[in-house]
């Protein structure tokens, strides 16, 4: 029996391996009969993609860490450069249906054209906003590198046939940049229950401490690690709090000064920056954990870790930003944005309030059980990706049928 389609997916900035929503998608493609080709830095956790019946790794060499505005200028040209060629090397070897960018960068469009003229339909799988992931992390954004960011997803919209996001607030951008209604699907980006389930707590991740607060995720200029680590300071500090510790799991390019700042601020007994560690370590920490933390910022963003927190029905502390309270309203905890001192006294209030605390976490773990686990939004995600594929498969028909 003939596979139901041929993907082609692109990604950027993280390798497959590390990237859990393209986990996700990759290993229901496959487990749907798809054949799937994805082009990505090289990494040693790709390594269980590398000998996959139905599975083609295109790989390159991971571009230097951005350092600055013109790294990531730097980075996203050697990326584009990779995707060009190893795209069209993987469409020399043999049809491509459905061609899938996963996004930022907005820059594949010349990519996408040149496979849509070939034959492919383009989607794309929006993680963020490029103009306001640049002003998250740049202070000050200039108007008219903005108005350039506006312009290239503008540009990539002409040329998807459908876009995938995470939440509302992307989904009115989307279509504010030339998207039709019904080309934009709202896919969000749960955790696998059954991962969930298998997880297993371990006391000694709390060390010497009563209680156990955990931060997950890309310690990135956006993510506001340095007002996690001022309103620990605070905890322990100020309101002399000794009995917590801090596990801020994850890596990205503010782990180093996240470690240094720790230091400074006299938080060596309290806060542990363990580094990347694999999932199964990090649900660990969750199913260990009293209660999640969230600095961000970004109004627009549905935080993964705050899905991660409801799934293990831990309650969390937040900023009150839009997408976070979306999600999070009643699981969780809203300060003011930016409000540290009221942020930490929050924390303590939750840790003392155990009642609190499993009402926050039982609604948590129930709407995620009900709607946002990855195992209700995948339906979606397949069912745009046949339709595009079987379009393909009745043109391609068609043009036999006629060349007979």
């Amino acid at each position: 029996m003939p596979a139901p389609g041929r993907v082609l997916i692109i990604v950027e900035n993280v390798p497959l391996g590390l990237d859990n929503r393209l986990r996700k998608q990759v290993d229901d493609l496959l487990a749907s009969g798809y054949r799937v080709s994805v082009v990505t830095s090289r990494h040693p956790a790709n390594a269980r993609y590398r000998d996959l019946p139905a599975m083609t790794l295109l790989e390159y060499p991971p571009p230097r860490e951005p350092c600055g505005k013109t790294g990531y200028v730097r980075e996203y040209g050697v990326s584009l450069g990779w995707a060009t060629l190893l795209g069209l090397a993987a469409r020399l070897r043999g049809r491509v249906d459905v061609v899938q960018f996963c996004q930022p960068p907005d820059i594949y469009f010349p990519l996408g054209w040149t496979l849509r003229a070939l034959g492919a339909k383009v989607v794309a799988d929006q993680r963020d906003l490029m103009p306001e992931l640049f002003a998250a992390k740049f202070d000050h954004a200039s108007p008219a590198v903005i108005s350039a960011l506006r312009w290239l997803e503008r540009r990539t919209q002409r040329v998807l046939h459908h876009t995938f996001c995470t939440n509302e607030s992307f989904r009115r951008r989307i279509i504010g940049a030339g998207a039709a209604p019904e080309r934009v699907t709202i896919v969000g980006n749960g955790p696998v229950l059954s991962r969930i389930e298998a997880a297993t707590a371990d006391p000694e991740l709390r060390g010497e401490h009563k209680f156990l607060c955990c931060w997950i995720g890309e310690m990135n200029r956006q993510d506001r690690v340095d007002l996690l680590l001022r309103a620990i300071a605070h905890i322990v500090h100020d309101l002399g709090r000794t009995d917590c510790g801090f596990a801020v799991v994850g890596d990205g390019e503010c782990l180093a000064e996240a470690r240094a700042e720790s230091v400074q601020l006299g938080l060596d007994s309290w806060v542990h920056l363990p580094g990347r560690v694999p999932q199964e370590t990090v649900f660990s920490y969750l199913a260990s954990a009293d209660l999640g933390l969230d600095t961000s910022l970004q109004a627009e963003i549905s935080p993964v870790k705050v899905l991660e927190y409801m799934a293990f029905g831990l309650p969390f502390v937040a900023f009150d930003v839009r997408e976070t309270r979306a999600m999070g309203w009643g699981a969780s905890a809203l300060v003011p944005p930016g409000d540290v001192g009221g942020y930490a006294r929050q924390v303590v209030t939750l840790l003392d309030d155990a009642a609190r605390r499993a009402e926050l976490g039982d609604v948590g773990r129930e709407r995620v059980r009900a709607d946002l686990a990855w195992d209700r939004q995948s339906a979606a995600y397949l069912s745009v990706m046949r339709t595009l594929t079987s379009s393909v498969s009745a043109a391609d028909r068609a043009w036999r049928t006629d060349a007979q």
